[in-house]
């Protein structure tokens, strides 16, 4: 359920909408959309964004996609919203024959997919696509599950259809309608009497689930999601408590009450299998409260699960603010569940970024509840995900480590660094963009990139990417920093142009800075490249490299950063290069351009 009353959200129209981030977001319907589009809007201002909704005229969706002087592909919008209603789309089903109904999910994918194609090659809108509630007729009962000439046939079979897009293109994704029609009931999301009148299909009180569920995709990919999920332990984890009852006492497992913080646990560990990092932060002696971890034989969740182990009798306020700066990610990136209303409000207070979700009283509600918040939306995912936990270990050993050194050089050259330097291919490419999407403290520009948009630079003539993966005695960083180079002029001489440096803030203070640097100066040298030119645009979050290009000797010229490379010489740093092929190749200047902010 939305905390936010389609009414609630019609009111923040009228509000000032302050700084909050601009995103243009264009809704096309074949149905009436006007109220969708408030509840868009107005869902907006309550997540900080200052989104400004195109709604294309009515029933206009393949006019204004397909004709390229149209008004929606001149206002190059940051996402297209694609609504094909239900009703609509049985009415031109039922206009059909026989045989021509059994090919009905096959020519709309198609249709849909060109609208996609269509779309991206005017520009680099990322496409959103409501998938079709149920509806059936009943003509032929459940043995329409059987043909494929019927409605219901062919509407699941567009359904998993438009899944198979979302994998086949990086900027499609699915608004999965049919999901929250499982979860709230037909006759709450569907109000036949605003239908009929109105040709709007939704109910008032199902709109802002929809509008939420719309712009948390918005937000991922953004570059806004959770990170961390930080778990309380007694009666959160486990039922019961641990230094009362007892190891054997507290209730976990497949029988009565054990079984709801059973399947939590489960919740949980699937998410860390994604990539979402796991903390505890729990009032407790550290030995009992991971005694469950050790030696309970049906705990799902183990002590190699947790990145932070926090347990001490201390206040969750200040555990929190160690585990953030441990993991070293934005409060606003943390999720902290607690059973206890005192703790969680505690929270809330003093720490207002952190999403603290208020459970239901009872223990069986817990993950129906937290499924339905639907806390961990993401964009993206790659198979490195899952090692996260291992590299949030891997570096408080690293740290441990440090500890023992005086100097600073002396620690990052015992480390044995090791970096691989290539370019952006297929295998990289979902991890590249994942990276791009989620970095936001170190990203000069913070200019988002899907993996369509990675696979656009791979093959450009004008573009040049360059990724860094870093390992070192510890363990291995995998992918850590990314570099979209664009070929430009600069005072009529040849330059390079960095459109993207983003780079993960756990390997700061590695001298990895320098490593890519003096990596970029080899290619812009190797291609005759006279300078090389930066930009820094400032969020609210990248605060920490406002002065990274000073710090490596740019030179400020008007708006942008200049470093020239006549007599350059790149600071030391102690990572060592594992060559790549075809990285030396450098994006082939114009003379006749500017160093202008580029788009792909």
């Amino acid at each position: 359920m939305s905390d936010f009353s389609f009414q609630s959200l019609k009111k923040n129209l009228k509000r000032d909408f302050g700084d909050r981030k601009l995103v243009t977001l264009a809704l096309l319907g074949d149905s009436a959309t006007q109220l969708l589009a408030t509840a868009l809007r107005g869902h907006g201002y309550e997540v900080g964004l200052d989104l400004r909704v195109h709604e294309a005229d009515y029933s206009q969706i393949e006019a204004q996609v397909l004709n390229r002087s149209s008004e929606l592909h001149a206002l190059a919008s940051d996402f297209v919203a694609l609504f094909y209603s239900t009703p609509k789309l049985k009415a031109a089903f039922g206009k059909l024959s026989t045989q021509e109904r059994a090919g009905f999910a096959d020519a709309h994918l198609a249709k849909i997919a060109l609208l996609y194609e269509t779309l991206q090659q005017a520009g680099s809108s990322k496409v959103l696509c409501f998938n079709y509630l149920e509806s059936d007729d009943n003509v032929f009962g459940q043995f329409a599950n059987k043909l494929d000439h019927s409605f219901r046939y062919q509407l699941r079979k567009i359904n998993l259809g438009l899944m198979d897009l979302g994998r086949k293109y990086g900027s499609f994704f699915v608004v999965d309608l049919a999901a929250l029609q499982a979860q709230y009931g037909t006759e709450f999301v569907v109000d036949h009497k605003i239908r009929v009148t109105s040709d709007m299909l939704f109910s008032l009180d199902f709109l802002p689930i929809i509008a939420k569920s719309t712009l948390d995709l918005v937000l991922a990919s953004s570059g806004k999601f959770n990170k961390a999920l930080v778990l309380d332990l007694d009666n959160t984890v486990w039922g019961g408590v641990i230094g009362d009852d007892g190891l054997e006492n507290i209730q976990i497992g497949q029988l009565g009450l054990g079984k709801v913080f059973t399947e939590l646990q489960q919740w949980a560990k699937e998410l860390k299998e994604r990539g979402i990092i796991l903390a505890v932060c729990s009032k407790n002696t550290e030995a009992i409260a991971k005694l469950p971890f050790e030696s309970h034989p049906e705990m799902v969740l183990r002590l190699g699960d947790i990145a932070v182990f926090v347990a001490n009798w201390d206040n969750k306020v200040d555990n929190i603010r160690f585990i953030q700066s441990t993991l070293n990610i934005g409060f606003d990136s943390m999720v902290f569940v607690d059973d206890n209303p005192v703790e969680r409000e505690s929270v809330k207070r003093f720490l207002p970024e952190v999403t603290v979700p208020d459970l239901p009283e009872d223990p069986a509600e817990y993950l129906p509840f937290l499924s339905r918040l639907n806390l961990f939306e993401t964009a993206t995912w790659s198979e490195n995900d899952g090692q996260r936990t291992l590299q949030y270990q891997e570096e408080a050993n690293r740290k441990v480590f440090e500890s023992s050194f005086f100097d600073e050089d002396d620690f990052l050259r015992q480390l044995t660094m090791v970096s691989t330097v290539g370019p952006f291919d297929d295998y990289n490419t979902p991890r590249v963009a994942q990276l791009i999407q989620r970095s936001n403290q170190f990203n000069l520009r913070t200019v988002r990139y899907t993996e369509d948009d990675i696979r656009k630079v791979a093959s450009s003539s004008r573009h040049r990417g360059l990724s860094f993966t870093l390992k070192d005695k510890f363990g291995d960083h995998g992918l850590i920093s990314n570099v979209i180079l664009e070929a430009h002029s600069y005072e009529g001489r040849k330059a390079l142009f960095i459109d993207t440096w983003v780079m993960s803030c756990r390997v700061l203070k590695r001298g990895m800075e320098r490593f890519v640097l003096a990596e970029l100066v080899a290619v812009a040298r190797a291609e005759g490249a006279a300078a090389i030119v930066g930009e820094y645009v400032p969020t609210k979050k990248n605060a920490l490299v406002k002065d990274h290009y000073a710090s490596l000797g740019f030179s400020p010229v008007d708006d942008q950063w200049v470093l020239e490379l006549d007599g350059y010489e790149p600071k030391p740093n102690f990572i060592a290069r594992i060559a790549a092929d075809s990285v030396r190749a450098a994006p082939r200047a114009n003379t006749n351009e500017s160093t202008q902010r580029s788009t792909l």
